[in-house]
C-alpha cells in the first residue's frame, strides 16, 4: 500500500485521496521542468494537477509565478488545494475543479508556461478502479484535445512541458506539429541501463527549431545516477 504522504525538503504531498500517487518519473519530470522554467514566467497552467506535485516543485524554484492547477477529479482537486495551502507558497496557487476542455472554453488568458502529466494510456488494459482509470487513461482527455488546448492557451513565446509514454513519441510529435507545437527538446527516460525507455519528457514551443534529443537513466547498480541526483537534489530528503 502506498504511503498516504510523500515528504520533500520544502513541502509535503498528501496523497490518500488521489488515485495516482507520487512516482519517480513524475518527480523527475517536475524537477526537469523547474530547471528549464523561463525566469520571467508569470502565469503557469498545470493540466491534470492530481496531488499538485508539478506545481509545487516548480513553485519552489519560481516563487514569483502564479499557478492555475486544473483537476477533473473532485477528491484529488481538494487534496491538491490542501497541499497548496500547507506549502510555503500558498498564495501562488489557484485550483480549479473542472475539465480542461470546459476551462479552456471559459478562459482567454494566455500562459507563459503549461505543464502536464496527462492520462497516458489509450487502448491499454484498465483496472477495476475507476478513479485510477480516469487518472491513467485518455477517454476523458485525448492527446489531440490536450495538445490543441495547450496550443490555444500558450503564449506565442511560451513553453509547454509534457510527460508521455515512450511508445507514443511519434504520435505526440505528429499531433503537436498539426496544432502548431514544435519539439524543442525531448529526453527519453529509462529505469536502468538495461531497461528499455518508458517515458519521454517533451519541451514544446510555437517556434520551429532543431530538436535536442538526449536520455536519462534513473538508477544504476541500485543507486540513483549522477544525472538524476543533480535534478532531484533540491527536492528529495536524502539527496
Amino acid at each position: 500500500m502506498a504511503n498516504t504522504f510523500f515528504r520533500f525538503k520544502q513541502f509535503t504531498i498528501q496523497q490518500d485521496a488521489c488515485a495516482m500517487k507520487v512516482s519517480t518519473d513524475a518527480c523527475l519530470f517536475g524537477a526537469w521542468t523547474a530547471e528549464y522554467f523561463p525566469s520571467n514566467a508569470q502565469h503557469v497552467l498545470d493540466i491534470g494537477t492530481g496531488t499538485g506535485l508539478l506545481s509545487l516543485m516548480n513553485a519552489q524554484k519560481n516563487k514569483s509565478s502564479t499557478f492555475h492547477a486544473i483537476e477533473i477529479d473532485k477528491p484529488a482537486a481538494m487534496q491538491a488545494a490542501t497541499n497548496f495551502e500547507q506549502s510555503p507558497w500558498k498564495n501562488n496557487f489557484k485550483i480549479y475543479h473542472n475539465s480542461i476542455q470546459a476551462f479552456a472554453e471559459q478562459n482567454i488568458q494566455p500562459y507563459d508556461v503549461i505543464i502536464s502529466n496527462p492520462p497516458f494510456f489509450q487502448n491499454d488494459l484498465k483496472s477495476n478502479n475507476e478513479k485510477r482509470n480516469l487518472a491513467l487513461h485518455s477517454e476523458a482527455l485525448s492527446l489531440e484535445e490536450l495538445l490543441t488546448i495547450a496550443s490555444k492557451l500558450l503564449k506565442d513565446n511560451g513553453v509547454f512541458f509534457l510527460l508521455m509514454p515512450f511508445h507514443r513519441n511519434t504520435e505526440t510529435k505528429l499531433i503537436g506539429r498539426q496544432v502548431g507545437l514544435h519539439v524543442e527538446e525531448e529526453i527519453h527516460v529509462k529505469q536502468t541501463p538495461t531497461h528499455t525507455f518508458f517515458r519521454t519528457m517533451f519541451r514544446f514551443t510555437k517556434t520551429t527549431a532543431t530538436t535536442k534529443t538526449s536520455e536519462i537513466v534513473i538508477q544504476h547498480n541500485n543507486t540513483y545516477t549522477t544525472d538524476f541526483i543533480e535534478l532531484l537534489k533540491d527536492y528529495y530528503l536524502y539527496l
